[in-house]
Parts: C-alpha cells; sequence; structure tokens
C-alpha cells in the first residue's frame, strides 16, 4: 500500500489522496483547488497519474475543494465508480452541475468585459461535463464495510460538517488508512458530532484550525448585534456564505432572532440557486441532522429564495435594508460579486463573513483590512463594514478534533493536511503533545509514503 499527496498539501483546497493497492488504485477526494493563484493554476496542470489509470474515487463529502475536479478528471479518461455516502452523492447534484454553470459564466464574462490574460477565457468544465461524471456515482450506506473490489473493503463514518460528510477507512493487504475529511465540530448548532474513529492503522487528518481554537463568542449575541447596527443606519447585511452548511446555518440563527423579536423585521434573501437546493435538502435528510421539521419550515416562511438571474440581478439594485445570503462564502465566485459590486462602496452597509477565509481569497482580503478588491476586472473600493464570525465555522479547531481523537490508540503513521503550512505544522505539534503520537508528519505536494 502506498499513498501520494496530490492535494491539500500547504493549503485547505484541492484535497486529493492518491492511494495505490497491490491490484487497484484509489482516489480519495477530488476537490479543486482555490484562493492563491499559485494554488488555483494546479487545476489546470497533470496528474501525476493518468485519470485511466484510477480505478475508484472515493468521497469524504460533497464540498468543491473535495470534490470539484471530478468532471475535469472524466474528461481526462476516468471511468471507475465514485464512492460516496447518499447525502454526499444528493449535493454533487447540486454542486457540481453549479460549480461547470459558473465556470462557463465567468469565462463569458470575462471574455465580454476583456479582462482575461488567455483568449479566450475557458471554463475547466462545462455544466454538461459535470450532469455526465454524476452517472458514475455510486452509494454505499454509512457504518457498514463494503468490498468494493477483492483486495479492499471501504467504511464511511459520519464526522458532522455538513450533510453526508464522512471520514473514510480503506482496508486492504491486512493493513488499514481512515482520511478524517472535513471534521465538524460538537457543538455545532445544526450538525450532529463527528463519530469516533474505532481504530486504524494510519491516519490522514485534517488541519484548517490547527493553530488555534474558536473563540469564546455566542453567535447569536454576535450576529444580532451586527443585523442591528447595520439596519439602524439605514444598511444591508451582505453574508456571503457556502451553499451547503453555512447558509442554512446562518438562516437558522436569523430564523431564530426574529422569532425572539432580537432583529428588525427586514426580508431575507437567499440568493443562491445551489443553497437554495441544498436547503430544501434537509427535509429529505432529516436524521442527518439537529433541525426539527418544524424549524425547516419556519426557514422557508421567512426568507425569500431568489432563483432566476433576473431576481437576483433586481435584488443587487436593492437599496432598502434587509438581509441577503449569496454564495460563495470566501467571495471567489457566483453571485455574491455582484452584491460586493454594489454593496462595498457605501459605509452603511455591512458584509459577514461566516468562518474560515483562505489565502488569496476575496473574503481573506476583505477580512485583512484591504483597502479596495479587484472584481471582474475593476477595482471595488471597500467603505462597508467587514466582519468574520469564526464561531459559526464547521470546522472543528485542534483542541475538538483532539478530543476526538482521544480514544484511538496511536496509529503507526499520521499524516496532517488540508491546513496552511503553519496550521498544518501546529497541529502536528499539538498532537504529538496532548495525544503523545510520536510518529505525526505534514507531507509536502506531491511526496509519497509505503505504508
Amino acid at each position: 500500500m502506498k499513498i501520494q499527496f496530490i492535494g491539500a498539501t500547504e493549503t485547505v483546497t484541492g484535497s486529493k489522496y492518491l492511494l495505490q493497492l497491490k491490484n487497484h488504485t484509489l482516489l480519495i477526494d477530488c476537490g479543486m483547488f482555490q484562493g492563491m493563484k499559485n494554488a488555483r493554476k494546479k487545476n489546470w496542470q497533470s496528474l501525476p497519474i493518468s485519470p485511466l489509470k484510477i480505478d475508484a474515487v472515493i468521497l469524504t463529502h460533497a464540498h468543491i475543494d473535495h470534490s470539484g475536479y471530478l468532471p475535469a478528471l472524466m474528461k481526462k479518461g476516468f471511468k471507475g465508480p465514485i464512492y460516496c455516502s447518499h447525502a454526499t452523492r444528493a449535493l454533487c447534484k447540486v454542486l457540481l452541475p453549479d460549480a461547470g454553470y459558473l465556470q462557463e459564466e465567468d469565462a463569458r464574462y470575462a471574455n465580454k468585459r476583456k479582462f482575461t490574460r488567455h483568449a479566450p477565457a475557458e471554463p475547466l468544465y462545462t455544466e454538461k461535463d459535470a450532469l455526465k461524471v454524476l452517472k458514475q456515482f455510486k452509494v454505499l450506506p454509512t457504518d457498514k464495510s463494503h468490498k468494493v473490489f477483492d483486495d479492499c473493503q471501504v467504511r464511511l463514518r459520519s464526522v458532522g460538517h455538513i450533510l453526508g460528510a464522512c471520514s473514510v477507512r480503506v482496508a486492504s493487504e491486512g493493513k488499514s488508512i481512515t482520511f478524517s475529511g472535513d471534521v465538524g465540530r460538537p457543538d455545532d448548532l445544526i450538525m450532529y458530532p463527528a463519530e469516533t474513529i474505532k481504530d486504524t492503522d494510519y491516519l490522514v487528518i485534517e488541519s484548517t484550525y490547527g493553530d488555534r481554537l474558536h473563540p469564546v463568542l455566542n453567535a447569536y449575541t454576535e450576529m444580532r448585534n451586527i443585523i442591528k447596527q447595520t439596519i439602524n443606519r439605514g444598511g444591508i447585511v451582505l453574508m456571503p456564505a457556502f451553499a451547503v452548511g453555512r447558509a442554512q446555518l446562518a438562516l437558522f440563527i436569523i430564523q431564530e432572532l426574529r422569532a425572539k423579536k432580537e432583529i428588525p423585521k427586514v426580508p431575507v434573501f437567499l440568493n443562491s440557486p445551489m443553497a437554495i437546493t441544498a436547503t430544501e435538502l434537509f427535509y429529505d435528510y432529516q436524521e442527518k441532522h439537529r433541525l426539527t421539521r418544524s424549524q425547516c419550515e419556519a426557514i422557508d416562511r421567512m426568507v425569500t429564495f431568489t432563483r432566476t438571474k433576473a431576481e437576483s440581478i433586481d435584488l443587487v439594485a436593492r437599496k432598502d435594508p434587509c438581509i441577503i445570503i449569496s454564495a460563495s462564502g470566501m467571495a471567489s465566485g457566483g453571485r455574491v460579486l455582484h452584491h460586493l459590486k454594489a454593496l462595498l462602496p457605501n459605509d452603511k452597509n455591512s458584509v459577514l463573513f461566516l468562518g474560515y477565509q483562505a489565502a488569496g481569497t476575496r473574503g481573506f482580503n476583505l477580512n485583512q483590512g484591504a483597502d479596495s478588491v479587484k472584481i471582474h476586472g475593476n477595482y471595488i473600493p471597500v467603505n462597508a463594514k467587514v466582519h468574520n464570525l469564526e464561531a459559526l465555522s464547521s470546522h472543528g479547531d485542534y483542541q475538538q478534533i483532539i478530543n476526538w481523537l482521544k480514544p484511538l490508540s496511536p496509529p503507526i503513521k499520521t499524516f496532517v493536511t488540508h491546513g496552511e503550512a503553519i496550521a498544518a505544522d501546529a497541529m502536528r505539534c499539538n498532537m504529538k503533545e496532548q495525544l503523545q503520537w510520536q510518529n505525526v508528519i505534514v507531507p509536502e505536494y506531491l511526496s509519497s509514503f509505503e505504508l
């Protein structure tokens, strides 16, 4: 058994782990790189293995940094099955076509406005490509071992974070390796805590918050204060939010605050077709989250779903106080960019980010106090108030993940990934100090190890 790290090293995006067994080759996660330009350029580079030689892909969850490269992999020749949980497949049916559509739209816009260095700009893949790759998905029920090949057993266990998110345990040749995926928080308001890993010889663990603890803040109080202050000065609150997970969490908190009459009763808009569909999926997977059906229905009654392009254009032009939630969560693309262009120049408005912002994204730059940000080829002045409510992150911090790992016997070797360089190394040190695990390493991009 051999593992090679072809993504999520020194970054929180592009998750891809190549696992070579005696007779088969697996790819655990197949994510797109996001953030810094040097990272994004990797999406266009060839993989260190021909996609034709990959027998199967196993997904931990549906977020684009874990699944978004699948249509590109298919275009390059991958024809095998894509294994995942039921909810992950349902979410990928929403996320992947939307990602393809957005890439096509961005390319068209860049060509129209001529702010691309490429002539013409082209998408990495299209909506049609994404719809095609969905035919290769196969569901693996969670908490059961599945024989995907004669020499390979796979088991998925829920890890909170978002609907369908799982750790992946692969057993072959008398050895086992577990990939944590993104581990949720035990105190998440809408998702259940992660299920404990029972045993594993090797472990690949995420480190998004490997160098920090979540602030001890009351998310309700913080959001209430920001909304009230913004509405009182006649402004609009814009919340860039990941369409799956963060958008639904924000809607839940807003609905609770409105029900208690702690914020003004202004219109609430969800301007993301992808987030709208993801929100509706919460009805289908009631057992996978904490929200009751009546709570889901209350959110539906409160929010106005902005589905069409015409409705979105009208919403961008709106001047009256309201709350707008729009994807993407790090302001890297999508409808939220049009809202930012309209709202950032006005100091009455607020932009409220809802968690981790990867280096190189607009969200990161705005939270670092940028005076202007580049959107669609133009620099937009930043006069609006910018906030980041990291208390709403869907990732466990380093202490929460260490506590989650305490029941596990020390693996032979642990690989720390899916974190910026400083965070990943801090996670390594925290694990060695608190768990007394000695063989913990931070792999480099394209590094490989015999297991």
